[in-house]
């Protein structure tokens, strides 16, 4: 079974093919057949396309002028033309899954592509508008590209589905929860997909294990999970909400904004543009919205403002790795994931110095030594501590297969 996944961002579109065997999924994610990713700059004018494949071939092209939708289309038929064919014909692929960012109360499970669906993703844009039009954008192109392909949507929102309404409704008006205004949580897919990944790494079984899952990129979000289920997350309504981000401010204090729209002339506009891309580390730092950069800064000009930024990161993730703790009422690990949490050891280190009280004692060196997929724990440690590398794409295939399969 051929399945192409398509992960749309606000500025990006990621793509890979998997090949699977009909008969059963493998417990871990293969190498994809071949991958690309469209880079979009200047309000979308231009795309920078990477492809490579698992045979080593690798294109790279700058493209002008086009839409987004012929940039897609230039990207897939790389899939069987030239030095990087990988298939002999775009009509092998079987089935095409798509990341979806909002699916709102009634999208918790993948669902197959209907015209019902489509509308559905279209109606929550204005709850995800840097993502879930993009998306649609990709299952529209699937369409003119592949024709009537099955297509299948994965949500990110539909892991927390499982949220005990004590955590996912706020203490507005009663109104509020009638209006479908709830927390949702966001990076799903990606907490579901670290939260399996660790217990098949430390074998133990799901069901009996207590998870925090910290999600750490240019957005960022921890779920606490109990017994595969998420019950608590720090991302709300939409993605703004929690961590400090790398653009976005995470949680403020709403009365800042009912002060900035009565005294200080802002519009919504305005509002929402410096919370969701001049807020974080960069509003902070000045520097960038790049936790290596930000850390450049530190360290090669002493930079006050940039050292500031990653003090009120560190003091958010403590506090949010907190809160999560004790909605688990225990810990059994700590995972760490995405950009940031993959990558950035200092960042690892400083989260968990403050729970040597429960016990948690990192290893140092293993912490330096780029772990993929390892416990970084010390052998004493009351709380083992993970580095998963995230794989969204391989999640969604996944579904897709058994979908698929279902059918």
């Amino acid at each position: 079974m051929k399945i192409l996944v398509l992960n749309a961002g606000s500025s990006s579109q990621k793509s890979c093919l998997y090949e699977i065997s009909d008969e059963a999924l493998p417990t871990q994610a293969p190498q994809p057949l071949w991958e690309g990713k469209i880079n979009w700059t200047q309000d979308r004018g231009v795309a920078e396309i990477e492809v490579k494949t698992a045979a080593g071939g690798t294109l790279q092209k700058s493209i002008s002028g086009d839409s987004p939708q012929a940039h897609l289309t230039y990207m897939l038929n790389t899939l069987n033309h030239d030095a990087i064919k990988v298939i002999d014909q775009l009509s092998e692929i079987d089935v095409v899954g798509h990341r979806i960012v909002h699916g709102g109360q009634d999208y918790r499970d993948s669902v197959v592509i209907t015209g019902d669906v489509k509308k559905a993703i279209a109606g929550l844009s204005n709850l995800a508008p840097a993502h879930n039009p993009v998306g649609l954008e990709g299952i529209e192109a699937i369409e003119k590209i592949l024709g009537d392909v099955t297509q299948v949507a994965a949500f990110d929102t539909g892991f927390h589905g499982t949220l005990p309404d004590a955590a996912a409704i706020y203490p507005g008006p009663y109104q509020w929860v009638e209006q479908g205004i709830r927390r949702y949580g966001f990076h799903g897919i990606s907490h579901q997909y670290c939260s399996q990944r660790a217990v098949q790494i430390l074998g133990r079984d799901v069901a009996s294990e207590r998870l925090i899952v910290c999600h750490l990129g240019n957005g960022c979000s921890l779920a606490a999970i109990k017994n595969g289920r998420s019950i608590d997350t720090t991302m709300g309504f939409t993605p703004l909400e929690g961590l400090m981000m790398g653009s976005r401010s995470g949680s403020v204090d709403p009365g800042i904004l009912i002060y900035l729209l009565r005294h200080c002339n802002y519009s919504v506009e305005r509002l929402d543009h410096i919370l969701n891309k001049d807020s974080g580390l960069k509003g902070i730092s000045g520097v960038s919205s790049d936790m290596r950069e930000v850390r450049e800064a530190i360290s090669t000009t002493s930079n006050s403002r940039a050292q500031l930024a990653w003090d009120i990161y560190v003091h958010r993730l403590r506090s949010g790795i907190g809160a999560m703790l004790t909605s688990l009422n225990g810990l059994d690990a700590l995972i760490f994931t995405a950009g940031v949490g993959e990558h950035s050891a200092e960042i690892r280190q400083a989260a968990c110095e403050a729970f040597g009280f429960i016990g948690l004692k990192l290893d140092l060196e293993k912490n330096q030594q780029q772990p993929v997929d390892e416990d970084i724990a010390t052998p004493d440690s009351a709380v083992r501590v993970l580095v998963i590398h995230t794989q969204e794409d391989w999640a969604i295939a996944g579904q897709c297969w058994q979908m698929l399969k279902r059918n």
